[in-house]
Formats: structure tokens, sequence, C-alpha cells
């Protein structure tokens, strides 16, 4: 069965103060996929998410879900898509559950209150991040990685077609960056959405996306699809971003196989 595209992206260029930062982009990304965005600090990749997002203005063409970014207002596209900025930017105090309940606004009406359900789903949401048993504290209180993952819960409490990520695991440990990205990757195969994440580890993302987009200079300069492509191909492209690395397969103890990278 052939999979719909739930973003497609057009020549789009965009940039801060006349100064263009990505250039003539052109990608789609299909239902279910995990796609993961690499490159060095200031490559693009945030700009490409803001570009997205509303957030700042752009060239070309952007559609969620065969609608043109350019005909939907702000309601409209948060409806479609959920946002996780590399910092959360509340600064209030607001319980975990309040922060979390945000993720309805695009669906209630001035003034209304998420109901019974909402909460519910909240809870829920807020459980399978494991903050459950903070609901009611303040969010200020919280680590910024905890934060991370309340914005996590926030993301996915209502099911929207596009995730869009900037750098969700750059506040976590070890073993919360593969966490996050599973209860990312668990959600894209469950409902008929996807995501597209900005990363500092190309490790992880090897392991966890479904394609990983290099973008160098502003520009996507390759494509790697995890399952697919041999050890050679994989090695060869990060290495124009990278520099000399290696790239080997291991098994774990689980016997699930996992991509290793060493620097040379």
């Amino acid at each position: 069965m052939t999979k719909s595209a739930i973003l497609s992206v057009s020549r789009v260029g965009a940039g801060y103060n006349g100064k263009q930062v990505i250039h003539d982009l052109s990608f789609s990304v299909l239902e279910h996929e995990v796609v993961g965005l690499l490159g060095v600090n200031g490559c693009g990749k945030t700009t490409l998410l803001k570009s997205i997002c509303g957030i700042i203005p752009y060239d070309g063409n952007i559609e969620i879900c065969g609608q043109n970014l350019r005909h939907l207002n702000a309601r409209q596209l948060a409806r479609l898509c959920s946002y996780i900025p590399q910092r959360s930017g509340i600064s209030i105090d607001i319980s975990a559950l309040d922060v979390v309940l945000m993720g309805f606004n695009p669906e209630l009406k001035i003034l209304e209150t998420p109901d019974a359900a909402m909460r519910k789903k909240a809870m829920e949401m807020l459980s399978l991040v494991k903050l459950d048993s903070r609901a009611d504290d303040n969010y200020s209180s919280f680590s910024e990685g905890q934060k991370q993952l309340c914005i996590l819960a926030r993301s996915m409490v209502r099911e929207c077609s596009l995730m869009l990520m900037d750098e969700p695991e750059s506040a976590l440990d070890f073993g919360g960056r593969y966490f996050m990205l599973d209860a990312v990757k668990k959600a894209t195969a469950q409902r008929p959405c996807s995501a597209l994440v900005t990363l500092h580890d190309p490790q992880l993302a090897l392991n966890v996306c479904t394609r990983i987009l290099l973008i160098k200079s502003g520009c996507i300069i390759s494509e790697i699809e995890p399952g697919k492509s041999g050890i050679s191909e994989i090695e060869q492209q990060l290495t124009k971003i990278y520099g000399p690395l290696s790239v080997r397969q291991c098994a774990g103890k689980n016997g699930k196989s996992q991509f290793v990278l060493i620097k040379e």
C-alpha cells in the first residue's frame, strides 16, 4: 500500500535579517515515518522547522496533509502539527498537568476548559513519560530533561498528523534519549502521523529514524535509510558532515541489532 505524504516541502528557502540560511530545500515525509535532520550547528535545521511552523517567513511551498501552509491560520496549523522547540519558553507557575493540557488548546473555544476526557488523556501521556506522580508539581521545578518529557507528553496528547521536534534529546541523559525517540516511533507506527526531528547524535538517528536527511550549509546533501543503506554508504554520507568515522552493527544482549559509530 502506498503511503500518503504528511509533509511536502518544495524549493523552500528562509533566513533572518535578509540573510538566507536554508536554500531550495525539497523533500517529503510520509505517513508513519520518523525522519531525522542531521547537521552541524548553524546548518539550518532549526530554521527549517520554524518555517514549517509558520514562525518565520519563507520562499517556496509547504503542504501538510495536502493543505498549503500559506492558506492556514495559526489555529488551523496547530490542529495539524505539534512543535517541541529547543526550550519550552514557559516561565509562569503552572502544573505539569496543565502544561500537557495545553496540547488541546487548538480544539478549545475561547474560555473553554479541558473536559474530563482530556484530563484523563493528559494523565495517560504523563504516565507514558513517567511523570504522572508529579502531575500537580510546578513545571518550573523540573529539570530540563523532565521539562522536555513533559512537552513531549503535550505534543502527543492530541493525535495530530505531524510532530515537529527540535533537538528533543539535548537535555536528556543516555537512557532518556532513546526512551523519548522510541515513544515517538511507537506513536507514528500506531497513528496516521509522522515526525520530523532535528538531532545532534547521528548514532541515535541511525537507530531510531526511518530516514535521515543530511544538511550542510543550508542544503540537503544526501539521504540515508538505516534499514536499507549499506554500512559503507552510511559511512560515506556521514563523513561529509562529521569527518572520518566508522559505522558498525552489533547485537545487544536482547539480540537486537544496533548501529555504533566510532570517530576516526
